[in-house]
């Protein structure tokens, strides 16, 4: 897959899906890792966070995945390589894991508040997925 250059453009929604793999976060995902590679850019977006959350819960190494998605023709070929290196039977596990935090969470935090302006805009019981997905509307209008 080619890099990508994420000051040109967000990476997914965390509600994406890629094809066949029933997943939060993963095409996001993919999508930040495609800015890691060779001629990409990650912009003002980091791996670390529901990102790295994600790879966690599901055993998968960072650098292979990169390798994976590197070598990768499609992204339905990316989504087979995840499912055969992690546990199908854990993803709504797993999405119901990412789906859990709410902004009200974290509303005391300034540093929180100070990347993540439209948490202040948002209702405190709304899921830090739609959040991802507000932040990338205003850095990209």
């Amino acid at each position: 897959m080619d890099a990508l250059d994420l000051t040109q453009r967000p990476p997914r929604s965390p509600r994406e899906l890629l094809p066949g793999l029933d997943l939060l976060m993963a095409a996001r995902t993919v999508d930040k890792i495609r800015a890691t590679l060779p001629g990409g850019n990650l912009g003002q977006y980091q791996i670390t966070g529901f990102s790295s959350s994600l790879l966690n819960r599901l055993g998968i190494v960072e650098g292979l995945l990169r390798e994976a998605i590197a070598k990768a023709a499609s992204d339905r070929e990316v989504a087979d390589w995840i499912v055969q290196h992690s546990e199908p039977e854990r993803y709504a596990e797993v999405n119901a894991s990412l789906e859990r935090p709410t902004i009200g969470e974290r509303l005391d935090d300034p540093e929180f508040l100070k990347r993540y302006p439209a948490a202040s805009r948002l209702a405190p019981e709304s899921s830090r997925l739609d959040l991802l997905i507000a932040d990338d509307r205003e850095a990209f209008p």
